[in-house]
């Protein structure tokens, strides 16, 4: 009676695979093994080939066979963009403040600054609650005759400064065939020139620069104010008609407005230009051939 197989003799039972050449039955070679080595190998050959699909289905082909991955990828576009939005944001408010401003000093106006700090604002006024104005009074008149004793020159230090900046630049001339009928006086107080021409004569931009004013008011009219760079800006007051907006960048030589006469501060057609350099009026017949 034949002794009974058990799995365990099935697994470690001994074979040999003796490989022949068909033409004269040659041995080539012979391969030892057991069903338990074979069962062994198909298993590792399973599970490498497993672990390298999982691995390029996480990675490499995770776009096309990962339906999280489109989600995923979405929401951190969402993520950065909102943050980019928030930034940008953030230096529109900054700017249109910053415009505000040079607007109503432009216009001669009071500014209203205020600081932003922890989310809060506090203005100017509040910081000032606890001085007394009486003594800030004194003490101004006290620094003007000092000032004054002194000599100092402001407006002609700037114009040193401006100088030294400026006369490398090459500046067009805002109006063609214009005559100067008032010139730059700081002593009475005209920051500008004054030039006649012909009605409806075109503006034209000093130098390459973007418009940060457009706007009408009571005392200049039409006014439109291009920011330059070496912090100059150019003013054209008492327009007809504004051709660019606040925000656009303009050209040397581009046409910005029509000459006008509007405005309480005016007695005819004419353009009313003005240089800022730094904040400090300058002469504009020092830079520019009218």
């Amino acid at each position: 009676m034949a002794p009974k197989k058990t799995l365990s003799n099935w697994l470690t039972n001994r074979y040999l695979l003796i490989i022949r050449n068909e033409e004269n039955f040659a041995e080539k070679s012979t391969f030892s093994f057991t069903y338990a080595k074979v069962i062994v190998f198909i298993f590792s050959i399973f599970l490498i080939f497993l672990l390298v699909s999982l691995y390029l289905v996480s990675t490499v082909l995770s776009q096309w066979l990962d339906p999280r991955y489109t989600s995923t990828e979405m929401n951190k576009r969402i993520i950065e963009m909102s943050v980019q939005v928030d930034s940008l944001s953030n230096q529109v408010e900054k700017k249109e403040l910053l415009i505000q401003n040079i607007q109503g000093i432009i216009r001669g106006e009071t500014v209203s600054v205020e600081i932003a700090r922890d989310s809060s604002k506090v203005s100017i006024n509040d910081l000032n609650k606890e001085i007394d104005v009486s003594e800030v009074n004194a003490i101004d008149a006290s620094f003007r005759k000092e000032f004054e004793k002194s000599g100092i020159d402001m407006m002609g230090l700037a114009n040193n400064q401006a100088d030294t900046k400026l006369q490398e630049m090459f500046f067009f001339t805002p109006v063609d065939g214009g005559v100067i009928s008032s010139p730059y006086n700081a002593k009475n107080e005209h920051y500008a020139i004054d030039i006649v021409a012909k009605k409806n004569e075109p503006i034209k931009c000093i130098a390459d620069g973007t418009v940060i004013m457009a706007d009408k008011n009571l005392e200049g009219g039409y006014v439109i104010a291009v920011q330059h760079s070496s912090n100059l800006i150019s003013v054209y007051k008492h327009n007809s008609a504004l051709l660019k907006k606040v925000g656009n960048f303009v050209k040397a030589g581009d046409v910005i407005a029509i000459m006008g006469n509007t405005g309480d501060l005016t007695t005819g057609p004419h353009l009313h230009f003005e240089l800022w350099f730094n904040g400090t009026p300058v002469n504009p017949a020092n830079f520019i051939s009218f």
